[in-house]
């Protein structure tokens, strides 16, 4: 766990962000290892991992460091990992903030969750019930106790649709650690998913 706490809209929401630096390799050392910052959603424990979209070199969710041998160059490789941790987590705290202090309407939160999960055109294999499964589980999310206190602003709409990503989908033949690992950070599909959501709240709710 990272020291930095990012505490959203403190006087009203009091949303909380807890943030970790997740780092991984290879057991025979074939392998850079890799870190990723991980913020999560205290109330709800799901992962916000995104491309945030700063501007200035270094602000990525996730990173390489180098191998080293002397106890000198770790400290330096730690110093550096928790530095572009800082810079992504400012740049979080910043799209963050924005976010959760823009108002939505129900319209345009129904608005983002179609431009993500549009209905099929055809109902081939019962595709139209599973899509309207899908709608049903992200407006029960909405409603709940997890994201009452941000309901009707963009970071609401975010969360919502990442806590159906990470808690409420079935896993591959049955095994839930697919799915914690898909939370974790480091898988590339989960993350694109997580961006492309980000992309559509952002479009719809500052159109």
């Amino acid at each position: 766990a990272l020291d930095k706490q990012i505490n959203l809209d403190p006087n009203g929401a009091g949303d909380k962000v807890n943030s970790y630096l997740l780092v991984h390799t290879s057991h025979d050392g074939s392998l850079a290892i890799q870190a990723s910052v991980t913020p999560v959603r205290v109330v709800c424990q799901n992962t916000l991992n995104a491309a945030v979209g700063a501007r200035g070199r270094g602000a990525k969710q996730s990173f390489r460091i180098r191998h080293t041998q002397t106890a000198e160059g770790r400290v330096q490789a730690a110093r550096e990992a928790l530095g572009l941790a800082n810079l992504y987590l400012d740049a979080f705290d910043k799209m963050a903030n924005e976010l959760i202090t823009k108002e939505i309407n129900d319209k345009q939160f129904f608005d983002i969750v179609t431009a993500i999960y549009p209905k099929p055109e055809k109902d081939a294999k019962g595709s139209v019930t599973k899509w309207e499964n899908k709608i049903d589980t992200l407006n029960t999310i909405y409603a709940s106790d997890t994201v009452t206190n941000i309901k009707g602003t963009a970071w609401g709409a975010y969360n919502t649709l990442t806590e159906r990503l990470d808690w409420h989908r079935s896993p591959r033949g049955g095994d839930a650690t697919g799915v914690l690992a898909a939370a974790s950070g480091f898988d590339a599909a989960t993350n694109a998913a997580k961006n492309k959501m980000l992309a559509a709240v952002k479009e719809i709710a500052f159109a």
